[in-house]
């Protein structure tokens, strides 16, 4: 579980200690990132949402705690590791009167030593119980050493026995997720696991055949950035959709897309969309969601406006 802590400050001078800017402070606050961010796209979305992963027993984490219960986020699962801290991403952002807000730098606090012991099996534990209340499993795996072999082992079985939908974002090796409904892995992702370099359609086909065959999935959607996404389907031909932006120009801020787009092609599949639907309503809120500063969710409504606006046909 991560949170996203912005300082905002309005640019003053250039410091006479260093060639940098110096800020006077306006606000400050947190919203849920990481896993966190994901679960927060879900219940903006309608869904019932629980988490379940690792805080620190620090401000920070209950700071976070608090910031998912008043989104209506079941935090039960949470599981505080007292030997770590909670894992925080700071942005300081200059903005000005009449200046766009810029992200100057970030921080991050992030301890990525395997979570094992009693705080696994509690974690363990949190997952089992949430399982049979659940119709969707989503696993957003931030290579922060949460999601262990053991935590797989114990879930993914659980979750098919109970006919759930299983979807997986992860930053680490996809092979780990065996017989999953679906993975939303960006380019980059992809390429790490298959130790290769996508830079043909060919070879984005190819990608995608050997991501089915080796997660035993149903389903791969790759996001592609600027290239939009592809759609790969056990017994269908490969599905791209052009990014949903008329200018490269409306990106504000692409922090998080890939959270908004797993979570919607999750939820659509859960409700009984087709996978090509779900991949054009999840491409479509991507797309809406980088026009924001910060990880960014959407309403029901605002993703109903967005499919109008879209330069993008849904498919037939």
């Amino acid at each position: 579980m991560v949170a996203d802590e912005y300082l905002i400050g309005r640019p003053a001078r250039i410091s006479r200690e260093a060639p940098v800017l110096i800020l006077h402070y306006s606000d400050s606050f947190i919203r849920p990132g990481g896993a966190t961010n994901t679960a927060y796209n879900l219940s903006s979305l309608g869904a019932g949402t629980s988490v379940v992963g690792v805080i620190g027993d620090d401000e920070m984490g209950q700071r976070l705690r608090r910031a998912l219960s008043n989104l209506n986020i079941t935090t039960d699962g949470l599981v505080v590791d007292p030997n770590r801290p909670t894992s925080t991403k700071t942005r300081v952002v200059g903005k000005g009167a009449q200046e766009a807000q810029q992200q100057i730098v970030r921080i991050d606090r992030v301890d990525t030593r395997s979570v094992d012991g009693p705080v696994r099996d509690r974690l363990i534990r949190a997952i089992l119980n949430a399982i049979p209340c659940v119709e969707a499993l989503l696993i957003s795996d931030y290579e922060n050493g949460v999601i262990s072999p053991d935590i797989l082992d114990a879930c993914l079985p659980k979750a098919r026995e109970h006919d759930l939908t299983i979807t997986v974002d992860s930053h680490g090796d996809l092979f780990r997720f065996k017989g999953v409904t679906a993975a939303t892995p960006n380019q980059p992702e992809a390429e790490s696991t298959l130790h290769t370099v996508i830079s043909s359609d060919e070879e984005l086909e190819a990608a995608g055949k050997s991501l089915l065959d080796g997660m035993e999935a149903r389903a791969v959607l790759l996001t592609r950035g600027s290239e939009g996404v592809a759609l790969f389907e056990r017994g269908e031909p490969m599905y791209q959709i052009p990014v949903s932006l008329s200018s490269e120009d409306e990106v504000v801020d692409p922090t998080g897309a890939g959270d908004t787009v797993a979570a919607v092609f999750t939820l659509a599949i859960a409700c009984g969309a087709r996978m090509r639907v779900a991949a054009h309503l999840a491409n479509v809120a991507g797309g809406e969601v980088v026009r924001k500063l910060g990880p960014a969710t959407l309403s029901r409504q605002q993703l109903a406006e967005a499919l109008k606006r879209s330069p993008i046909s849904p498919p037939r």
